[in-house]
């Protein structure tokens, strides 16, 4: 009899339905494959309550997956592409980038204000939130870029599953949230007060992707997890993190990018916002698929340039 293959992700709801997600897609082509599910708890789980900023450091939510993986006791960690860091460890690889969820985030409200119109999207209903309301993300892009929108808007720190922030939210500790669209279309949830936030807002590199991780090497568990490959969500996001990595910068800096396919052709939009709540530095480039990498790295050049670097020293300077 063949051995199970260990499928290893987050204790998180939102992580084990990732990795149900991807034993099933797995079983689609080989039904008859045995699947075994290991969840981990993380260093960014350990500590339910510092916001992440704080915590500072790198992988807080992918290294304790990535020992687990070198040391046999995974095949497979599933992440969520946009907590993995972008320099790749010795003897892991990326062996697969499925089909992408939504990328957006989502503003959720607990009460539509009475201004805004019925059917306002979230940049719209944004606009309408009563001065001094309080934003709850543990995202340091998404605090800045709620300062970069309105200066007058409380950005609070908030922890928890996805279930949790919405109970806080229903609660009445926050007037609005916000949060990855994907996160709620895989965990089945859509609240009454969810309104998309478009286009002109960015999201996180990688978000809405998942990043299959295995060991190098191994032929059989990357050939399986390759199958679930998708080109286009790999081209996305392979331009989103070279411009990441150009930039340094990871969890510590806010970053946004979203690149989009148009036909054989790449398009890539980026931002680098300021902590203190001044104007972001922004971008777009275009170039070939077979270049994504390369438009990235390019991109980052020309943010650097016009003075992204500064809002990228002063970020890393208030980080701990």
């Amino acid at each position: 009899m063949n051995a199970p293959l260990v499928v290893g992700a987050r204790r998180s709801p939102l992580s084990r339905a990732q990795a149900t997600w991807v034993g099933e897609r797995l079983r689609e082509r080989w039904p008859d494959l045995s699947i075994e599910y290991r969840f981990i708890t993380t260093a960014g789980d350990r500590d339910p309550v510092t916001p992440l900023p704080e915590i500072g450091g790198k992988g807080l939510f992918t290294e304790d997956l990535e020992r687990a993986l070198r040391e046999g006791d995974i095949d497979v960690a599933v992440h969520s592409l946009k907590d993995l860091p972008t320099d790749r460890p010795d003897g892991l690889m990326l062996g697969a980038v499925p089909s992408r969820e939504d990328p957006r985030d989502v503003l959720v409200v607990r009460e539509s204000p009475v201004a805004a119109p019925r059917d306002a999207g979230g940049r719209e209903l944004l606009r309408h939130l009563s001065p001094g309301a309080r934003v709850g993300t543990s995202s340091l892009r998404r605090a800045a870029q709620l300062r970069a929108a309105r200066a007058d808007l409380d950005p609070r720190p908030i922890r928890g599953n996805v279930d949790t922030r919405l109970r806080k939210l229903e609660d009445g500790r926050f007037e609005a949230l916000i949060l990855a669209a994907a996160g709620l279309r895989r965990l089945g949830l859509w609240p009454t007060g969810a309104h998309v936030l478009d286009e002109g807002w960015l999201p996180a590199p990688g978000q809405g992707a998942l990043g299959l991780e295995c060991r190098d090497g191994e032929d059989g568990a990357a050939a399986r997890v390759g199958a679930l490959d998708d080109p286009v969500a790999r081209a996305e996001v392979t331009a989103e993190r070279a411009l990441l990595a150009a930039l340094e910068g990871g969890c510590r800096v806010p970053i946004a990018a979203r690149a989009s396919l148009q036909g054989e052709g790449l398009r890539l939009r980026a931002a680098v916002y300021d902590v203190d709540g001044g104007p972001p530095v922004e971008a777009a480039g275009r170039g070939r698929r077979a270049s994504a990498g390369a438009i990235g790295r390019r991109l980052a050049e020309e943010l650097l340039e016009a003075g992204a670097s500064r809002l990228v020293e002063r970020a890393r300077r208030l980080s701990p």
